[in-house]
């Protein structure tokens, strides 16, 4: 996990979900692997969003699954 130099609230973490999905989405079009998508910011956050409101927001792994999928059948038209 990487530390950032000041903890984000999770009002600011929310604020920010469309921007670290975005962010998650070019890494795995871009063909990175999981463990240094996991070394991230993004991920960092997008893991702290799912642990504190689980019920909002999917996990990392879920959403990176579903990037890679899309990006395989945007692949095979």
């Amino acid at each position: 996990m990487t530390a950032s130099s000041r903890t984000l609230t999770i009002g600011e973490l929310e604020a920010g979900f469309a921007s670290y999905c975005q962010a998650l989405r070019r890494l795995v079009s871009e063909g990175r692997d999981l463990q240094a998508i996991q070394r991230t910011i993004c991920w960092d956050y997008l893991e702290r969003l799912h642990t504190c409101l689980p019920q909002s927001y999917r996990s990392p792994v879920d959403l990176v699954q579903r990037y890679q999928r899309a990006t395989l059948e945007a692949g095979a038209k």
